[in-house]
């Protein structure tokens, strides 16, 4: 889109937050859809937004060449349905998903919830989505991706109905599908929404999960002659040494990249104010801190070679800037963008 069209954003947002928050969810991404379908040809084809050109060249994290830090958090795009519009918005990256290997409807609604005047969100959505085979279709079809317009990460998870000790299973299944699509693969175990998930981050339980996977992944590799890095995609409720006991695990398994942090359960930040006490994952500003500690935390005890994504209250270039100050190369943004809308993506995209 247009800066023009950015720029629209201020003159929506109130109309959005007058809906509820899934329903104004779901009308963004339609709309976005509509102006992307309709209107694309009017508008220049979507290229990342440059960085700043004292800075050459492309910004190489894990094997990868990015052309700018900020990315699309998973979550947004759970189906992979609206790559091409929200890749109008400058991303250097877009993660999409989480997809399970069945579809499942998620938890019952209402289940996403604003607290606006902390500028966050409450979600327990439980990885809504309509399984892998829609979504690699979606995937196809994206011209985004097709034209290599940015790097693509694909966000895999268990099913509801699958018993935690099976999870294995379901994440295998993802991983073979969504190899040959993939820049690089999301291995979620960090979501509050989905029974029993948090507990694949034990230090044990995620090496007997996380070994199979890395031998499925050298074998794709020769299969599709292809590198694909998997990252692991994990919560900021982690006392120091749960962190150090993950970060044991990836250095001696080789994981290349790691997410922090997916939302949090702590309402600390946010005691007393409109829907604060609904279950589900917070995220949004409270979280900047929290994600932020994590982070550094994860940045002193990982191999210097491993990639560190930043993710968790983003909203402005400053916060981007103290995701980098914590060690990550990359961040990625998802509930700024309801409370910013997409202008923060340029925002980012220069001040890093």
């Amino acid at each position: 889109m247009s800066a023009g069209l950015f720029s629209l954003y201020p003159l929506a947002r109130p109309l959005l937050f007058a809906l509820p928050a899934e329903t104004a969810h779901d009308v963004s991404l339609s709309g976005l859809e509509f102006a992307n379908r309709w209107m694309g040809a009017l508008l220049p084809e979507s290229r990342p937004i440059p960085r700043d050109q004292s800075e050459q060249g492309p910004i190489h994290v894990a094997g990868l060449k990015f052309s700018n830090r900020v990315g699309l958090a998973a979550g947004l795009d759970k189906n992979a349905a609206h790559i091409d519009a929200l890749g109008r918005f400058g991303f250097g990256f877009i993660e999409v998903g989480t997809v399970t290997p069945l579809a499942q409807p998620g938890n019952p609604k209402p289940r996403m919830f604003r607290i606006s005047g902390a500028q966050a969100i409450v979600n327990r959505f439980g990885f809504n989505n309509l399984g892998l085979q829609a979504f690699i279709e979606n995937v196809q079809r994206s011209k985004w991706v097709q034209e290599r317009r940015g790097i693509l990460g694909l966000n895999i998870g268990k099913n509801a109905a699958t018993p935690v000790e099976l999870a294995l299973d379901d994440y295998r299944i993802g991983l073979a599908a969504v190899f040959p699509y993939a820049d690089y693969i999301t291995i979620n175990i960090s979501s509050p929404n989905t029974k029993a998930l948090r507990s694949l981050q034990a230090s044990e339980t995620l090496r007997a999960l996380l070994e199979p996977l890395r031998e499925d992944q050298a074998r794709l590799s020769q299969q599709h002659s292809k590198r694909v890095p998997l990252f692991l995609k994990i919560a900021p409720d982690l006392d120091t040494d749960e962190i150090d006991a993950i970060a044991e695990t990836c250095n001696s398994i080789g994981i290349e990249g790691l997410i922090a942090t997916n939302t949090t359960l702590d309402r600390a930040a946010v005691d007393g104010m409109p829907n604060a006490t609904e279950t589900g994952g917070l995220s949004g500003a409270p979280l900047l801190g929290k994600s932020n500690t994590v982070l550094a935390r994860f940045k002193q005890q990982l191999l210097p070679t491993t990639a560190l994504i930043g993710v968790g209250g983003i909203a402005s270039a400053g916060d981007g800037q103290t995701k980098r100050s914590a060690g990550a190369d990359l961040v990625q943004v998802y509930s700024g963008l309801i409370y910013r809308g997409p202008g923060l993506v340029a925002d980012l995209a220069k001040a890093l």
